[in-house]
């Protein structure tokens, strides 16, 4: 049957079938749709919410779609590679995931929704593609997870693809830590910071989630052909572009809106001066999402773009440097609180003035009377003999018969082997 033919028969239908499944002549409007229009334009996506996909495809392949619309599919109007794009999809095990599925992570993506009705309606004044918060017509999935169960509890982690060792050490440590805990790890795939948070967190044998600017069945970059593959068996690749896609440059830009949009928050681990991370991060503000930066040294190249995020006031980037600040930062209020860390203590801690006084008053060898711990200590000698017997409790001072010093440190056992 072709793509009209079903579009027809499908229209009147609500997009259901009598049984309330997806209509498959709907899931192939959307498929057409997918590839006609770049993703990311504002006019094409408030066309297709306002009359419905099925109606948009019809429009647009009747010449009866708004001038504005038309032009922006051009050609592509006339072509129609839906059922190869399908079966290509089937093919390498993925699948296509429309609005009108259950699996449709609606509550994340409301978020795009929303930031796009502040868009004007004249297209002069509007964001540019590669920043427009627009929602996804659809979106190809490979893997057998399912998309909502994923992002429910998600956090994305970005960065520099010529990482360094200390950048490539932390994403992997908060992807395998986030992943210990429940979280999935949203990314790119890319090298660098990327493909080090999804092994970190395959490495907890927890599911990751990679974002992607070309087809699923599509490898890139080609090198991690295999790291794609272990990411489908128990997580998934996603994309809004269908099967055989080239991942061409414009396509990142427009992608990092979902990995900021599906996830609760962003963590940027290496940035340069200007990189696709920072991008992802202002993306992430933009739509209501917790910006998270890990700093590192100020001598590197590689972080220069973290710290600017963390200079930005209109960003309100959030510090960290472990996985308990992220959680803290993107989980629920008052539940995924951070430990605060571990101080050392001492002897001394607790002291009041008085007696830290006397105690630095004391002599390393010699002992001395109270009058001269007095003295040197700047108080009264009733005060010295009041504090005193508290501090050789504590093992600080010790009596040598003749005055008062300072207690030696305590000798580590020595373990003589037999």
């Amino acid at each position: 049957m072709t793509l009209d033919e079903d579009l027809e028969a499908a229209a009147g239908t609500g997009g259901r079938l009598p049984t309330g499944e997806v209509h498959p002549a709907l899931r192939r409007a959307r498929a057409w749709l997918s590839r006609v229009a770049e993703p990311g334009t504002v006019d094409f996506w408030r066309f297709v919410d306002a009359v419905g996909p099925v109606a948009a495809a019809q429009q647009l392949r009747g010449g009866r779609a708004p001038e504005r619309i038309r032009t922006l599919v051009g050609a592509r109007a006339g072509q129609d590679e839906t059922l190869a794009d399908l079966r290509r999809a089937e093919q390498c095990g993925a699948r296509l995931i429309v609005p009108e599925d259950d699996e449709w992570p609606a509550l994340p993506l409301h978020a795009l929704t929303v930031a796009v009705s502040g868009e004007p309606d004249d297209p002069r004044y509007q964001s540019d593609r590669t920043t427009a918060p627009v929602p996804p017509v659809a979106l190809w999935a490979r893997g057998s997870a399912r998309l909502d169960e994923l992002v429910e509890r998600s956090v994305a982690i970005v960065g520099s693809r010529a990482s360094t060792a200390y950048g490539e050490h932390v994403a992997a440590e908060l992807g395998h830590r986030l992943g210990e805990r429940g979280w999935t790890v949203v990314s790119g795939g890319a090298f660098g910071i990327d493909a080090a948070a999804h092994r970190g967190a395959m490495a907890a044998e927890a599911p990751t989630l990679a974002v992607l600017a070309c087809g699923v069945d599509r490898p890139y970059p080609a090198a991690h052909g295999a790291l794609f593959a272990r990411i489908a068996e128990t997580g998934l690749l996603v994309s809004e572009w269908p099967p055989g896609c080239a991942p061409l440059r414009h396509r990142f830009l427009v992608r990092n809106r979902l990995i900021a949009a599906l996830t609760r928050g962003t963590v940027v681990v290496e940035a340069a001066a200007r990189s696709g991370a920072q991008a992802t991060a202002k993306r992430a503000r933009r739509l209501g999402r917790e910006v998270l930066v890990v700093p590192g040294p100020v001598t590197s190249a590689m972080s220069v773009g973290c710290h600017e995020l963390l200079r930005d006031p209109d960003i309100q980037a959030t510090l960290v440097a472990s996985v308990e600040h992220v959680i803290e930062a993107v989980g629920g209020i008052g539940v995924d609180l951070a430990a605060p860390p571990d101080r050392p203590t001492g002897p001394r801690d607790g002291l009041s003035d008085l007696a830290s006084r006397v105690l630095d008053a004391c002599p390393v060898r010699t002992g001395v009377g109270p009058e001269r711990l007095a003295a040197v200590a700047g108080c009264d000698v009733l005060e010295v003999l009041r504090v005193l017997p508290a501090l050789e409790l504590a093992d600080l001072v010790q009596w040598t018969g003749t005055g008062w010093r300072l207690a030696p440190p305590p000798r580590e056992a020595v373990t003589r082997g037999g």
